[in-house]
């Protein structure tokens, strides 16, 4: 099964291993679309322009910002994606205490739709950076750019295999499913919920690297901690489970 998921705001400063190439990535024979990306953020880094600055970083302390821009996204040290986003999702997938099994099993299967890198797999290797979510590179939209370039690669590496969607709406803009897929919705007291949807997509994941599902009905098998299924709703390619928020 294939998982698509989300980054997050928040980084780690982490550091294992050395600056980004394109055998960092998946899609390594796209990596020069990829730096097309970076190189026009560096260069917004560069020209040290306090107001775009603060727009692209989401940030209003000026040292903050030049701290931040001061970085170089080519050459500062790397760690696997997974590891290095700090969010309420990752927060409640605990990656670190997962057993190696369910941890490679993320880091193969899992697909990440970065705002700066594009899509990439749990364990491809990113450096800390900061990006507001949704804010273009000076006019540039990323997010079309790799839904027009890398969409085709995507299509190949999902294949014929499932698809569990626990993206942020957001990041759907990235991607668009062309097969059926299983997406999540979480209430509470009747209520569709958002900061709460971060967390329990970390713990649907971390519950998913347990098991390792190979299809929807191994996936529908699961009972997850915290959650009772109220209703399967399905609408053209997708099945969307729809969970109540239990006490």
């Amino acid at each position: 099964m294939k998982i698509l998921f989300s980054p997050s705001e928040t980084k780690s400063p982490k550091q294992t291993s050395d600056s980004i190439n394109e055998n960092s990535f998946i899609f390594s024979y796209l990596y020069e679309k990829r730096y097309h990306v970076l190189a026009r953020y560096q260069t917004l880094l560069e020209e040290h322009h306090l107001e775009k600055l603060e727009q692209l970083f989401g940030l209003k302390d000026e040292q903050k910002i030049l701290l931040q821009a001061s970085k170089n996204i080519f050459t500062t040290f790397t760690c696997k994606a997974i590891e290095r986003y700090t969010g309420i999702a990752y927060d409640h997938l605990l990656f670190d205490t997962l057993d190696k099994n369910a941890q490679m099993y993320l880091e193969t299967n899992v697909m990440i739709f970065s705002n700066l890198f594009g899509p990439i797999l749990a364990g491809d290797m990113i450096p800390e950076y900061k990006l507001q979510q949704g804010q273009s590179l000076d006019g540039f939209k990323s997010e079309l750019f790799y839904k027009e370039h890398f969409s085709n690669a995507i299509d190949e590496w999902i294949g014929e295999e499932s698809v569990l969607d626990l993206r942020a709406g957001f990041y759907e803009k990235f991607y668009t499913l062309k097969r059926p897929y299983v997406t999540m919705k979480f209430l509470k007291n009747g209520k569709i919920v958002s900061h709460f949807a971060k967390a329990y997509r970390g713990q649907v994941l971390r519950e998913v690297a347990f098991v390792k599902p190979r299809d929807e009905k191994e996936l529908g098998n699961i009972s997850f901690s915290g959650l009772r299924i109220r209703e399967i709703i399905e609408q053209k390619l997708k099945r969307e489970y729809v969970f109540d928020i239990i006490d």
